[in-house]
């Protein structure tokens, strides 16, 4: 089960995208937990074939997991993670054209509306209005996409639940202790059942292509056999790799840091190192990608970027792209202040020539700047001068923090209270004695990042609900409401400028101007939610 505001959100998402009756059905499960078939008929209220229907189009879009309990037989859970990437589906496809093409966006587009698809139906589908060159076009397309993991295969596997397969694992693991475990022993196991469930993900995934038959590849060169040797295998179902698709949206977030930070040049330099090290970055967890040369770096900057206009430079003489390139690295590692505020503050650590990118250290930073716009906005300066001595101090009492931030007691007092209410920073008592006598206790004050970063997580969820549900409301205006109605007719769609009146179109141009603010306002809450929750370590987890 999830906490109110995420079960809120995930039942919008599925009610807007699969209808009423699947959306009861969602609610159901995300309130109630796990339930088996004969249950969720029963809370839902609903026909037992309806209910059928609805798990099977979940199911279809990797939106339930399968488990098997003693009790009740086979029970369904809702992923609430799948759940919430559909809010970047958006982003997928326009992601997957800018890397590979229209033909690689619409085989994305295709999967994400389907939930998930054998290459046969893929191409079918795609191939008919252009049936000669569409099934080699969209073939390589999707061949591409598989290599490079921005689809992977849908298993039996991929359909249970981690969590449950996870306490199985290490069930096993402890049962081979003889003896009470120790908590090493206890740790050692858990680390034992991580490593196998990866193990078995990461086999279970190797299904998606296969070797060409040798018949097919004879009479061929040795290059040309090692290019065409893995086909995508037909009897595969595929789906969207939503991981790899968020590493490039942490790659966008972290180039327009850098941009913010420094100047245009600096964020092209960072988009280049993420694009030479692009290939091998498979997981979000990643705390720094794998080393590469700045030779490397240089052959992905493009040709119509200027390094040099990011410096005021002497007309008389112009530096070299690779000196240039050096000295950018070298502002992005932060190599002026070896200091650990410095290293706090860098983008990349530079070895010698070898280039890498600090994703832990930069998902830090960012994780606080969305913590300190939040206090900003909510209770002014003072509180954020509060929360960085806090951070940078560790634990204080309210005398402390008084002195150290300059600020009264009359001030601080309220300020901390409010900022505890609202779990932005924390209290720990120290007792003096035994009896723990308020008059004889410690109160210390401190930031307890994980715990401020899942409530903040929590209500940037709440926010985007309201969002939808002001969306809804605006759309189910009367006047709104008809004029939809009306261009959805045949004809009108046809010849909108002389079957709309005036007022109708006014209607329509200030309906539009408000969803697009909205859409706005839901991409910018949702960045919000990326960076504290999925941009690396620490991050937030249900687990």
């Amino acid at each position: 089960m999830t906490d109110i505001n995420t079960a809120s959100l995930c039942e919008r998402i599925i009610r807007t995208d699969f209808g009423p009756l699947t959306g009861t059905v969602a609610s159901v499960l995300l309130t109630r937990g796990r339930l088996p078939l004969s249950q969720i008929i029963r809370f839902s209220k609903l026909r037992p074939r309806s209910v059928r229907g609805a798990i099977i189009v979940l199911v279809q879009h990797n939106l339930l997991w399968h488990a098997e309990t003693d009790i009740d037989g086979e029970v369904v859970e809702v992923n609430v993670e799948e759940c919430l990437m559909r809010m970047r589906y958006g982003k997928y496809v326009w992601f997957a054209e800018q890397h590979f093409g229209k033909a690689a966006a619409e085989v994305v587009q295709l999967i994400l509306d389907n939930g998930k698809l054998r290459p046969p139906e893929i191409l079918s589908y795609l191939s008919q209005h252009d049936p000669v060159k569409g099934p080699t076009l969209y073939s390589q397309a999707l061949h591409k996409l598989v290599e490079t993991h921005y689809l992977k295969p849908s298993t039996i596997l991929s359909h249970i639940s981690p969590r449950d397969k996870r306490i199985r694992y290490e069930t096993e693991e402890k049962a081979r202790i003889s003896g009470f475990p120790t908590a090493k022993q206890v740790r050692e196991a858990k680390e034992i059942a991580e490593v196998r469930l990866k193990r078995e993900e990461e086999e279970a995934e190797k299904v998606g292509m296969k070797r060409k038959a040798k018949d097919q590849l004879a009479g061929k060169s040795s290059k040309r056999k090692a290019l065409d040797e893995d086909v995508v295998d037909d009897d595969v179902y595929f789906r969207v790799n939503c991981e790899k698709f968020n590493i490039l949206i942490r790659n966008q977030i972290i180039e327009e840091a850098a941009k913010e930070r420094f100047n245009h040049q600096a964020g092209t330099v960072i988009r280049a190192i993420l694009k030479a090290t692009e290939p091998k970055q498979l997981h979000l967890a990643d705390v720094r990608s794998d080393p590469t040369s700045l030779g490397d770096v240089a052959t992905h900057l493009s040709d119509e970027e200027d390094l040099a206009e990011g410096f005021v430079l002497p007309p008389s003489k112009k530096p070299s792209e690779m000196t240039l390139l050096k000295d950018y690295c070298g502002i992005l590692a932060s190599a002026d202040n070896p200091t650990p505020a410095g290293q706090a503050a860098s983008f990349i650590s530079l070895n010698g020539s070898k280039v890498q990118v600090e994703f832990d250290i930069i998902g830090r930073r960012l994780k606080r700047r969305v913590l300190e716009a939040v206090a900003r906005e909510r209770h002014g300066d003072a509180a954020v001068r509060i929360i960085r001595l806090l951070l940078q101090t560790g634990k204080m009492d309210e005398k402390q923090i008084s002195k150290i931030g300059m600020m009264s007691p009359k001030e601080s007092r309220p300020l901390l209270g409010a900022l505890s209410a609202e779990s932005l920073i924390s209290i720990q008592e120290v007792p003096k004695s035994a009896d723990r006598n308020p008059a004889r206790t410690f109160y210390l004050w401190h930031v307890d990042l994980h715990k401020t970063y899942t409530v903040l997580v929590g209500t940037l969820y709440k926010t985007l609900h309201n969002i939808g549900s002001r969306r809804q409301a605006e759309e189910e205006e009367p006047v709104v409401k008809a004029v939809l109605e009306k261009r959805q007719r045949t004809d009108v769609m046809q010849d909108e400028e002389r079957l709309l009146t005036r007022n109708e179109r006014e209607v329509l141009a200030q309906w539009e101007k408000k969803r697009e603010k909205l859409t706005v306002l839901e991409q910018r809450v949702e960045e919000g939610v990326f960076i504290l929750r999925d941009f690396g370590s620490p991050g937030i987890n249900d687990e």
